[in-house]
Formats: structure tokens, sequence, C-alpha cells
């Protein structure tokens, strides 16, 4: 067994493994386990930690995560293996596969929670070693379409363009598909500090979760109606002469469309088609506009849907028609998240993307990153896949997968069917802290170092670049992701291996030369400012600048400087209820654990406080099914059958269930989801679907 070992300082100042908050928070070797604390120094969280984070040290333990690199062996079982024997295991199989079928049946993917070095490594290591233009991550399921309206409206994409402390000075905040108290709990103190000040809490949810019970006003919308809600919200606005007609005409284009388009959307017929009252939806405009600053922050909730870019377009057309984006304590924001969500969409394992927040269809930033690179930018792939499309893909047009830090066989709608297509591949490789249950699907499976263990950075919602330090020695028989990409390069390419160094902080001073001048530029920010203060946003251009902490002051990331509408009209769900699915699904989180699971369910008082799935429905849907609390249920929908108990809760509308997605096997809630893509973010609507209830077995 192995065992950490401190290195000289006793208590390392670092930052928590999930959400993308990124708490600060120290760990102290404490004989053979890890003491963490909050801390008191960080803005964020300023000491304080959830239950996730406080047990964060937990999976660090051998006996929750791999210790030894792992085969396929001819018994079809993972059997132990040398790293020199997994690693040409790999390159082995993944020149067989470019040799016989081009570099394009070798695809990549990577996670949001990767760092920084690791997720601009990985871009970089599909694009020169591997020549393949299939690399995608899972962000894409996550903040795509909020990325996608940004550009549109603002031509930037920062989760939030105010730091998090803004929020408890504004006057009122729209909270549109959140769920902080339960997904990011040490960010509810600013909403408590926003009402202890005066300030209005509207929350848009078609569950009345923990967060929602802290709302001045609550309004449930039918799922998939977020849309038609924004728009009935801004013609309300512009009926009641609310609109901010001199910040239109000195800071915004495209009104007069947008303006038509909205009016088009009476708010009797809004009332009709989301189930909101119309005296709740005059009281939000009201609520909204009175005070003299106002934001707008939106989630998954409005954006996992196939028209999330142009819902998300909405609530930004709202904010703007309004006079908030680029003014003091207000304007719009996207809670991203994943622990470097925002960070990890920045950095080039996007499939359309290079690092900086360059555009890889760009001629100039391929010349500039492909000089930075020492490689011709004629070299470069073209964009490829979004991450549904490549998985979709799999065992047809790609024939071998490496998987950084992602288990979609959790996480990716219609899950089963992508189970089906990893199982269908001719190589499979993970890399993973874990043994997920993608890693159990693998041929090669690497156990990496995690977050303890190494350095490297990280970027919260906030846009605000973070230093996570090395506090432990990891397990002897562990490599860091940048060590697995250097020694894969140095059997498929040695000429390219000098490029990936394996110290981080190596990688991060080429990712400066490489985001610099790009929309996401960190050309200013080092290790040793970061060692120093932990107050850098992006975009931060010279190492004397201070950094962008709020943005869009004095103009827009656009060419004329100026905000963009975008029109947009109201469409239903690519699936909505019908005789044979009558109800609405909707997915989300609870408190106890993150993401599909794959680290949290090995922690014991995380699974104590959420042991396992459940159906969540109303009483009286309840009693007309007979069904009772406790009762195993099946959801059916057009993709598959979960099961899991029933749980019995007023909370949810009658027309709706709702279950939780963390979890694999009977109770997988991805089975079900629907993989209808966002024509723009390439987003799927995991949101809203149609299901069917039966009695369980």
């Amino acid at each position: 067994m192995h065992t950490h070992t401190a290195p000289p300082a006793a208590a390392t100042p670092t930052h928590c493994p999930y959400c993308a908050l990124q708490c600060g928070m120290t760990l102290t070797p404490d004989g053979a386990s890890v003491k963490v604390a909050g801390r008191e120094d960080f803005p964020v969280n300023k000491g304080a930690l959830c239950g996730k984070g406080q047990s964060a040290a937990a999976v660090l333990a051998p006996n929750a995560r791999l210790t030894t690199p792992l085969i396929r062996r001819q018994s079809g079982t993972l059997e132990p293996a040398t790293w020199t024997e997994a690693l040409d295991a790999i390159a082995a199989n993944l020149t067989r596969v470019r040799t016989e079928h081009g570099n394009d049946a070798c695809a990549v993917f990577g996670g949001g929670g990767l760092t920084n070095e690791k997720a601009y490594a990985l871009g970089k290591f599909a694009r020169t070693v591997l020549r393949t233009s299939q690399i995608d991550y899972n962000g894409r399921f996550c903040m795509s379409s909020a990325a996608a309206a940004n550009q549109k409206a603002f031509g930037l994409d920062r989760g939030l363009p105010f730091p998090l402390e803004d929020i408890a000075h504004t006057g009122c905040v729209i909270l549109v598909g959140s769920n902080l108290a339960e997904t990011m709990p040490p960010a509810m103190r600013y909403l408590s500090e926003l009402k202890a000040n005066g300030g209005k809490l509207i929350v848009i949810d078609p569950r009345r979760t923990r967060t929602a019970e802290q709302a001045d006003l609550h309004l449930a919308p039918r799922p998939g109606t977020d849309l038609a809600l924004a728009l009935g919200m801004l013609h309300l606005v512009v009926a009641e002469g609310r609109v901010d007609e001199e910040y239109i005409r000195d800071r915004t284009s495209g009104w007069e469309e947008t303006r038509s388009a909205a009016m088009a959307h009476w708010p009797e017929y809004v009332e009709r088609v989301t189930g909101v009252p119309l005296p709740h939806l005059r009281e939000a405009v009201r609520l909204y506009t009175t005070p003299a600053a106002a934001m707008i922050l939106t989630a998954r909730g409005p954006e996992q849907q196939s028209k999330g870019t142009d819902t998300v377009g909405a609530w930004i057309n709202l904010a703007l028609a309004t006079g908030r984006p680029g003014r003091p304590l207000s304007g719009y924001g996207c809670l991203t998240g994943q622990g470097n969500g925002q960070g990890g969409r920045e950095h080039g394992q996007k499939a359309d993307q290079l690092p900086g927040y360059r555009k890889l269809a760009d001629p100039a930033a391929r010349a500039h990153v492909a000089a930075v690179w020492n490689v011709p930018p004629e070299s470069l792939p073209a964009p490829g896949r979004s991450a549904y499309e490549l998985l979709d893909a799999l065992g047809t047009d790609i024939q071998s997968l490496l998987v950084m830090g992602s288990n979609p066989v959790v996480s990716a709608p219609r899950a089963a069917h992508i189970e089906q297509r990893l199982r269908s591949l001719d190589f499979l490789a993970v890399a993973d802290v874990v043994l997920s249950e993608t890693a159990e699907l693998a041929d090669v499976v690497l156990p990496v170092t995690q977050w303890a263990e190494e350095s490297g950075t990280t970027t919260n919602l906030e846009g605000r670049v973070l230093l996570r330090r090395q506090a432990l020695t990891p397990p002897e028989n562990t490599r860091s992701d940048l060590a697995v990409l250097r020694d894969l390069t140095a059997r498929l390419n040695p000429d390219l291996t000098d490029g990936f160094p394996t110290e981080a902080e190596e990688v991060f001073d080429e990712l400066r030369r490489a985001s610099a001048g790009g929309p996401a530029d960190y050309a200013g920010i080092s290790y040793d400012r970061l060692k120093q203060d932990e107050s850098l946003h992006w975009p931060c251009p010279e190492e004397n600048h201070p950094g962008t902490p709020r943005l869009f002051l004095d103009r827009f990331a656009t060419e004329d400087g100026r905000a963009r509408f975008t029109p947009v009209t109201h469409r239903p769900a690519a699936e909505e209820p019908d005789a044979d699915y009558p109800l609405h699904l909707t997915t989300g989180r609870v408190v106890a654990q993150y993401q599909s699971g794959a680290q949290t369910r090995r922690v014991p008082e995380l699974n104590r406080a959420a042991p396992s799935p459940y159906v969540e429905l109303h009483p009286r849907l309840a009693a007309r099914l007979g069904i009772a609390e406790g009762a195993q249920v099946k959801v059916v929908s057009r993709r598959g059958t979960a099961q899991a108990p029933a749980r019995l809760s007023p909370a949810i509308r009658p027309d709706t269930v709702f279950m939780p997605f963390h979890w694999p096997g009977k109770g997988r809630a991805n089975t079900l989801t629907n993989p209808a893509l966002d024509p723009t973010s390439r987003m799927p609507e995991f949101k809203v679907c149609a299901v069917r209830l039966e009695r369980g077995v």
C-alpha cells in the first residue's frame, strides 16, 4: 500500500477538485490521512466548504483510486501491467488504426476537470501528434450554449463578467435553472447577502428546490419553456415602458428586429405555454426593472436544451433591453459548472478551437499557434465533430479513442447507445484517477495523479486564474496526464517529444505564448504572480497588467464595441409529451454527489448522504398512478428504461418527474435523455424529454 508523504510545508494552500467555484482550501498531511480546511483568505468561499470539498481527500486513498496500469488480457479481464507495456500497447494500437483507417479514425475525448495545462497539452497532442480533427470534451455538455450566446451578444465568452462578490450588492438577481444550494453551496452566501442588503431574488425552476425556497419570487415553468418565459418578460418590459432607450442607442445594435420578435409573444400566450401565471410574470418584470442595478444568471436549466443558445440569447436580450450589461453591479452571467469548465473551454480541447479561445478555422489563429508549436499551419486539422456526434461515430468512422478525465458511460445522453458505441471500438484507452464505468470498458487503463498530487492552474467561473499546488507525493506507480502525453509522443512521433514537457509551469508558459493576443489572453499571468496573489482575471495581456475582473465597462468585445441583440422565437422542445409518453423528465444534481459520481461515489460519507438514484414526482401524480413513497418506479423514454425508488414531493410540477444523473446501472438517468442537439452549440437536450412511468419490480 502506498501512503502519501508530506512536502516541506505543513499546510499547502490549494483549491477544491470539484466545481467551478474552485474554493480555496489547505491540505495538511496527518500520518496516512490528509486534513482539509477552508481558506479564509480566498475571497470566493472565505473558508466555507461543502460536504464534497470537506471530504475531497478521501479519493486520494489507495483503496479508492487506481494505482497501477491495467490491460485487457486474452481472458477478457483487466489485469495489472507495467507502464512500458501499457504505453506500448496504446501506441501500437493508435499507429495501427491510423495506418489502416487514417488519422481521423483516432479520437480524443477530454474533460472540464482537466487543468489548463492538461487541456492545452491534450489539444496539442491530438492536432500535432495524432494529426486528428476528432477531439472534443465533456464541457460541451455543460456550458456550450451559454458560450455560444455570449459570443453572439458580447463577442467574448467568460462565464461571469464580474466577480461573485458583486452579486451581493446588486438590486435584483434572476437565477434561471440553477440550484446553487445543492450544486455550489458556498455560493449561497452571496444570495443571502443580496437579500440582507435589500435586494430581490427571482428563481426560475420547474422544481421548488432549496434555492427556490430562498427566493422572493419562484416561477415554475414547464420544462423546455424558458425561452418563451424570457420573451414574455421582454414583451412586458416594452409594453410597460421599462426599456432603457439611451443604453440601447449608445451601446447595442439589432434592437428593432429583437423587439418585433418579442412583441409577437403575448403574455397570455406565454402564460399558456409556460404555465406561469401572468401576475407572477408581471411581478418578475417589476422586481427586475425597479432597482438601478440587476443581474440575470443562467445555468444548465435553460442551457441544456436543443434551443439552449436561443434561450440564453433571450435572457441576454432582456438584460440588454434594460441596460444591464457593462454597468457596475449589473449584467448577464453564466454559472459555469465543472472545476475547470471555464479554462477547459479556452485552450484547445474543443473541436473547433485553438488556445486562447482562438478559432481553429481562422487562418491568423492557425498561423499564430502553429508558430508556437513549431509546426506548419497547414498541418493543423480542420474542426471536427462535437462531443455527442464524436461519441455517436465510435465503431464506425472512429475506431480508437483516448479518454482523459471523463465518464461518458454515465454522463452522455442516450447513454445505453453510447455505451454500445464504446464497446464497438477497435481500441479504447482511458487515463483516469479511478476505475470509472468508462474505464471498465477500456483495453488499457492508465492510473494518473490527481489534484493534490500535482501542480496546475484552473480558471474559475469568474475568469479568475488559480494555482493548485502540489501538497502530496503521488503513489509511486501513477503518472501525471502530462507525463502520459509525453510518453505517448515519444513512441508515436519522437521528434515532437520536447514539445510535451511534464512540468506544469513549463506547459503554462507555452500556453501564455499561444494565448497571447487571443480573446482569452493569459500572456501576463505567471506562476510567480499566482503564488503571490490569486486575483488575476483574464484577459491579462502583460506582466504588469492587473487583470480584468469586470468586463465590458467601456465597450463590448465586438468589432464595433456594441453588444448585439439577436432576435429569437419560442419553439417546442425536440420531444414533447404525447399519449404514449405523457410526462416531462428533467435531470440534475444532488448536494452530496458530483457529475457522473465517479469520484464522489467512492466517498463513504457522501454515499451515506446520497446513496442511490430516485424518481421525484408530485403526490397527485403518484396517487393517480398508484405509486407509493419508496416504491420502485420505471421511467420509460423512447431511448430506454431506468428504475429507481419513488420520492414524493409537492415541490415538483405534477406534469414533470426529476432524476439525478450521478449513477450508472438500472438507475442511470441518461439512459432516458434525448441527444437532440442545439444547431449552434451542439448541446444535447438533457433537461427535457418525454417519459411515462410504470410500476417497477
